[in-house]
């Protein structure tokens, strides 16, 4: 089976720890996804950031959230949110810390457990 391309959405000034060890998830040779880094090295000009961040999701399947603890008040990660339904690209959430309070941001229904069996299911189920 083909692995489906995912765009990574998370908190860059929270977790980018977390985005690391989902991209060392992928390249598990057993991975059903693998990372599309569309990341955004330097700021685009707030006039056309959204329009160029919609194109990054449109090339990819899934778009998975990383939810730690301020993910909900992360303007960048909402957009991208928004961005995914726009692109009708199909998308989750994965609790990024266990050990912490991650309250989900709007716009996302849920977030799942972050776990390797979870992975394999919500990324397979993704049309």
């Amino acid at each position: 089976m083909a692995k489906k391309r995912a765009f990574i959405s998370f908190d860059f000034d929270h977790d980018e720890d977390l985005r690391n060890l989902l991209v060392g998830q992928a390249k598990n040779p057993e991975s059903p996804f693998e990372i599309s880094d569309y990341s955004v090295r330097k700021p685009w000009a707030e006039n056309n950031w959204e329009t160029k961040c919609l194109e990054r999701i449109k090339k990819t399947e899934i778009v998975i959230i990383i939810v730690g603890e301020y993910t909900y008040r992360a303007e960048g990660v909402l957009t991208e949110i928004k961005l995914a339904k726009i692109a009708e690209v199909p998308y989750f959430g994965l609790h990024g810390r266990s050990d912490k309070n991650c309250p989900v941001p709007g716009g996302l229904d849920k977030t799942y457990k972050w776990t390797w069996d979870n992975l394999k299911v919500l990324i397979s189920g993704a049309r």
